[in-house]
């Protein structure tokens, strides 16, 4: 390790800003001298206290910089992962892992509000209110590594991808709060004819209840904190990638090498390019031919273009030819994400 490690910062820029993705690797994260205050996130983190002034809300979460997003049980407050701190941090985690969950400003800001509700909820203890547990469940329910959905469920509301309201009371708390926090939020009308109205309603009442008194829990513990983490980003990512393996086989997969290539060839395009490309027309097409909602398309869509791009795949043969395939692909996936759409739990 370079004797610069020891320097936060050299010359008004971070010392590991220009290594190249290998050497970037082998830094420990507590030698990363991150600060939340001094990233472009500090305005975003405004915002969001901005967000609870405007409900009069007095609470105020704590954040800290971490490995991933993270609500400890127990802690008003949340980690912020590292890689949003930095551009360069951006683009290593985009080559790790596919996405920068969190990446741009509207994504940052849902993830914030949601990860809000986890904090606000172990701020003043909702959870063991019984009116808490009579409208969205026992917290005390085991935390699943996966969960099978309900795309078409209308008890949930839809904040944040793949159905995540349903995989946990919890969640589905954040979530809900996270939908009635958001500014110029119409939940009354957009929410007005189903079941999840009742819990939009019931957070309004609540954060009403609540929302001038202080903490009844006050620690400003930052747990999993960046500062005493020796790990590598190496290391870090080396347990990422194995903890979010896809399985080796899927429906989708199968579904979608039955449409493309695994063979590059010359003047081939990727498949993920393709999708991105016809994704206005094939979503305006499935949604006048299913009865589904956009949503639905939209995450179906999403997962088409990460997979394809996982698995490496491209467009053969004629690109007209390819087009209707992809539509008939897109169908059939809506279709199989209609009767289970399970995922991995990432927040």
């Amino acid at each position: 390790m370079p004797s610069r490690v020891r320097s936060r910062r050299a010359r008004g820029s971070y010392w590991w800003a220009k290594l190249g993705d290998a050497e970037l690797l082998e830094v420990r994260f507590c030698d990363l001298g991150l600060s939340l205050e001094r990233s472009p996130l500090a305005p975003l983190l405004r915002r969001l206290n901005d967000d609870l002034e405007r409900r009069g809300i007095q609470f105020r979460p704590h954040c800290w910089l971490g490995e991933e997003w993270f609500t400890p049980d127990g802690v008003p407050g949340f980690a912020v992962p590292f890689f949003l701190a930095h551009p360069r941090l951006r683009r290593l985690e985009r080559r790790m892992l596919g996405e920068v969950e969190g990446g741009n400003r509207n994504w940052f800001l849902r993830i914030l509000r949601h990860e809000a509700g986890h904090a606000i909820d172990n701020a003043y203890r909702l959870r063991r209110r019984r009116s808490w547990r009579e409208t969205f469940g026992p917290a005390s329910l085991p935390y699943p590594d996966s969960y099978r959905s309900r795309p078409g469920s209308r008890r949930y509301v839809q904040h944040l991808g793949a159905w995540y309201a349903q995989s946990h009371p919890t969640e589905d708390f954040a979530e809900t709060f996270a939908v009635w926090l958001q500014p110029a939020s119409r939940w009354r009308s957009h929410y007005a004819e189903w079941p999840a109205l009742g819990k939009l309603e019931f957070v309004d009442a609540l954060m009403r209840e609540v929302r001038a008194e202080p903490a009844l829990v006050r620690t400003r513990l930052h747990i999993d904190s960046l500062v005493g983490d020796t790990r590598t980003l190496g290391e870090h990512y080396k347990a990422v990638q194995k903890r979010y393996a896809p399985p080796t086989r899927r429906e989708e997969d199968e579904l979608l090498g039955r449409v493309f290539s695994r063979e590059p060839g010359r003047g081939r395009l990727k498949a993920a390019t393709l999708l991105r490309r016809l994704r206005p027309r094939l979503h305006e097409l499935i949604a006048g031919r299913l009865d589904c909602s956009a949503y639905l398309i939209h995450q179906v869509m999403r997962t088409a273009i990460r997979r394809a791009t996982e698995l490496g795949l491209y467009v053969a043969g004629d690109r007209r030819h390819a087009a209707r395939n992809c539509e008939w692909l897109l169908t059939r996936l809506v279709r199989e994400f209609e009767r289970s759409a399970g995922r991995r739990l990432k927040l």
